[in-house]
């Protein structure tokens, strides 16, 4: 209930009637609805959860604070009713959220439904609330985070060489499920050799030889919310110029670390360890933002880079990932999520950041 005081406060002061919620991840924040096919509407006095005949029941059970409609084969006129119930003449819609196609077919709709309607488009009204995480999300994303810490000490006696990258892929994914996760939180990566030199070189048929540095990016899923986790290992022997590309990438992290406070804006966070890599030589050799928020998307906002003005607020979680990325060479990326509290940060994350050569 808390979550929809805070939208519908945040309704009122963007003069917004009514919000038609179509993206997965926010009608799960606000409704607890967990089914995959649905839709809120949310004015000032009234919420609906609009959904079809498979998940009616489970919508009763997961949303107990909406009003659940079932909906036929036209979703788009049980939705018109709903919006006559409201008795409201604006809808606003989750642009970044609603297919062309389906904006088309709803505005088709709106000249049959029993009440004359505006259709309009809202832009991040719900993000905005998902930014800072309270204490029950911050646990669950502690469970995710740590189901990724146990998988990486786990999957360390796999990385050996003739081991294909798709295996160990496989290997980390079926290990967090038997941990409790729901799911992989994206596709593994597991980019090894010359191959690590890719930002997302998720895990292909290439088999682990001597001398590779392996970039190993994953995350599980519990109870919706995500972690992400990013570790690089060598197998030996090791050369002095990767000990060093990754003694870069590690004080880089453990700078803008140090700068990650409430107040500050993401882009000096980001800058912190950008600035030191250039210094280092690689200024062309970063070619990613230092890290996004992470939640009920593993991609969400805030941002850590260097187009993000807006100051970071306590309460917000966010991955901190600086890498080196040579052609040819190979590449070196270290990740671990941070919650930000008003005096610093408390990095969540447990797995090891030392330079491990297998």
């Amino acid at each position: 209930m808390r979550r929809l005081e805070r939208l519908r406060l945040a309704l009122e002061q963007e003069n917004i009637p009514a919000l038609l919620v179509t993206g997965p991840a926010n009608r799960l924040y606000l409704s607890g609805f967990t089914g995959e096919s649905g839709y809120l509407l949310v004015t000032r006095s009234g919420r609906w959860l609009l959904t079809d005949g498979r998940f009616v029941e489970q919508a009763r059970e997961e949303a107990p604070a909406f009003e659940i409609v079932r909906v036929g084969r036209d979703p788009w006129k049980a939705l018109g009713e709903a919006v006559a119930r409201a008795g409201v003449d604006e809808v606003y819609v989750e642009e970044e959220h609603l297919t062309v196609a389906a904006y088309r077919r709803l505005k088709e709709a709106v000249g049959a439904w029993p009440r004359r309607v505006v259709l309009k488009r809202a832009r991040g009204v719900v993000e905005k609330l998902r930014l800072t995480k309270e204490g029950a999300e911050i646990e669950v994303l502690r469970q995710a985070i740590s189901i990724a810490d146990r998988a990486f000490d786990h999957i360390l006696p796999y990385l050996r060489p003739g081991v294909r990258e798709r295996d160990i892929a496989l290997e980390l994914e079926y290990f967090m499920r038997r941990e409790g996760a729901g799911g992989a939180a994206f596709p593994t990566i597991v980019a090894s050799g010359p191959r690590s030199a890719l930002p997302h070189g998720v895990a292909g048929e290439r088999r682990l030889a001597p001398g590779d540095l392996v970039v190993l990016d994953f995350g599980a899923v519990c109870g919706g919310y995500h972690s992400d986790l990013t570790r690089t290992v060598a197998l030996g022997p090791v050369t002095p110029e990767q000990r060093r590309v990754y003694d870069k990438v590690r004080t880089a992290q453990s700078l803008a670390l140090e700068g990650l406070r409430a107040g500050v804006p993401g882009r000096e966070v980001d800058a912190r360890a950008r600035s030191y890599l250039e210094e280092a030589g690689f200024k062309e050799n970063f070619s990613h933002g230092l890290g996004h928020g992470v939640g009920l998307e593993v991609h969400e906002g805030p941002s850590l880079s260097p187009g993000a003005e807006e100051p970071l607020e306590a309460g917000m979680v966010v991955t901190v990932e600086p890498g080196v990325y040579i052609a040819g060479w190979g590449g070196v990326r270290i990740e671990d999520v941070a919650l930000v509290a008003p005096e610093g940060c408390r990095v969540l994350s447990q797995a090891t950041r030392e330079f491990l050569v297998l």
